[in-house]
């Protein structure tokens, strides 16, 4: 208790929280970091079965542990893309939650996306594709030996945290970084929607980036001795400089970069564990895309870091302390099926797309609203296009068995909101559009809020209101057809969860 008293005297000193708000449960933390390095033949994302072929070096993963009062919550940050996966994340966040004693709803996983990673279980599935499945029939996740080694580190990892939390205060900056991402999200003359590539910004003027978020805030969390505890950084943009489908190599990619860059700034002397969080990415890319490398991943993690680093001279301290956290249900409305005629149509352009493709046709470029980028192979065009065809095929029987007015008209799913002193954060199971995240920025009550994609799971792209078009028909905003299966969004699509996350910071914020 003399040394809880002497803390307290301490930030009561400074100015900080105690002395603000002595009655709020001060917040303790302890964060750790863990790294695979898996060899090269992995699986990974490739839709032509392209293994590994070069390991860049560790993927690495932040374990993060927050006391408040009787409230903890525990998020895994990792540079990976894969664990999202309906079979492989929950498995992530029980071994946490058994390793820490906590309820699953309490662990949080909090991925970059990165592409450049490979795939931790054999039989990998995504969220998306289990719309339509019952619990039960998902099937259990077979680990790789890769995905085994990360179970393993992630639980010893865990256990180690409960014994080094400490209080910590909170204090927050936000950059600014506009040359490492792009608006990918294009319009034609008519008004159609298309995803612009490297070979269409070549086209669109000098090194085109659009409207895109240049938000670079970082979170940093102190002792009673001034000593950095762990940061947490967050910026928007899918981390694929360094990706190509059809040539995996393991790296993680410029968030990695950047985050290690802030760990020896923040503490030179110390070890440290810093985490990203994605933020509502889904039509904002990092430039390079198929045509990057490694070297310039590096150049942007760096350029990241900057960012952040010239941030931390207007940082600021929180006027709050300890923690808020919940788990909201919001329901994203859908649209009704397409015709049968238009799904007809559909059906038959993209047998004709594969035809061709598979054939090795290279003016396959074109088909239901995708633009391919000549850097792909036709065969893995061909591959795209096979996995929304399902789709269509799909809503067709739907009309032909008279139950197309039978299809479910929502998608549940559950956000996480939680508060550390004066930053909030929502987690979305989405790769959400800019705009989400916009509005929950623009609108919290809080001095800043942090709108974070990829959390526990994907269920694939997420459209706000104004992109919620029938002409919009490009990869991200048509995302539903790689889904088994459920209809397209209906406006005001994901603006719902800007509204439930305003709402719960709102509560946060009394």
């Amino acid at each position: 208790m003399k040394i809880l008293a002497r803390v307290f005297a301490f930030l009561i000193a400074l100015g900080g929280p105690a002395a603000s708000n002595a009655a709020e449960p001060m917040l303790q933390a302890a964060a750790l970091e863990f790294g695979i390095t898996p060899t090269t033949g992995g699986h990974t994302s490739s839709k032509v079965g392209a293994l590994v072929q070069k390991v860049e070096g560790p993927l690495k993963t932040t374990v993060t542990l927050f006391k408040s009062g009787e409230t903890r919550v525990c998020i895994i940050a990792s540079h990976m893309n894969s664990p999202k996966g309906a079979n492989i994340s929950p498995l992530i966040r029980r071994t946490a939650a058994e390793a820490l004693k906590l309820p699953l709803d309490h662990v949080l996983l909090m991925l970059s996306h990165n592409h450049t990673d490979l795939n931790l279980v054999s039989n990998h599935i995504e969220a998306y594709s289990t719309v339509s499945m019952k619990p039960e029939e998902i099937p259990a996740p077979k680990l790789v030996p890769a995905g085994e080694e990360f179970i393993k580190q992630l639980e010893v990892t865990a256990k180690q945290l409960p014994a080094l939390l400490q209080p910590v205060t909170v204090s927050w900056a936000e950059g600014t970084e506009s040359r490492i991402s792009y608006n990918r999200k294009g319009r034609r003359a008519d008004g159609s929607s298309y995803l612009i590539r490297e070979e269409d910004r070549d086209l669109l003027g000098v090194d085109f980036n659009g409207d895109m978020d240049r938000q670079a805030p970082i979170v940093v969390l102190k002792n009673a001795k001034g000593e950095v505890v762990t940061a947490i950084t967050h910026f928007t943009a899918h981390p694929c400089t360094c990706f190509h489908p059809e040539k995996p190599i393991i790296f993680g990619d410029w968030p990695q970069v950047a985050c290690e860059h802030m760990a020896t700034h923040l503490s030179p002397n110390k070890q440290i564990a810093v985490s990203f969080l994605q933020g509502c990415a889904g039509d904002v890319n990092s430039k390079g895309m198929f045509r990057g490398d490694v070297e310039l991943s590096k150049k942007y993690g760096r350029m990241l870091a900057d960012s952040y680093i010239a941030a931390l001279k207007d940082l600021k301290p929180s006027k709050r302390d300890g923690m808020d956290f919940a788990v909201e249900k919001v329901k994203i409305p859908l649209a009704p099926l397409p015709s049968v005629e238009s799904l007809k149509e559909e059906i038959r352009v993209m047998e004709d797309f594969i035809k061709r493709a598979t054939a090795g046709d290279e003016n396959t470029l074109t088909c239901m609203g995708h633009n391919f980028p000549r850097e792909l192979t036709p065969a893995y065009r061909g591959k795209l296009v096979e996995m929304i065809l399902p789709w269509s095929k799909w809503a067709l029987e739907q009309h032909e068995k008279g139950k197309a007015d039978q299809v479910e008209k929502f998608l549940p799913v559950d956000i996480q909101i939680f508060r550390l002193g004066d930053v909030g954060f929502v987690g979305m199971p989405f790769e959400p559009f800019q705009g989400i995240g916009r509005q929950i920025r623009e609108g919290s009550p809080l001095p800043i809020s942090i709108p974070c994609g990829y959390t526990n799971l994907s269920y694939g792209y997420l459209t706000d209101g104004a992109n919620t078009n029938p002409g919009d028909g490009e990869y991200m905003s048509a995302h539903y057809r790689y889904s088994r299966f459920r209809a397209p969004y209906a406006k005001p699509a994901g603006d719902v969860i800007a509204t439930q996350g305003l709402a719960t910071l709102k509560r946060f914020a009394k």
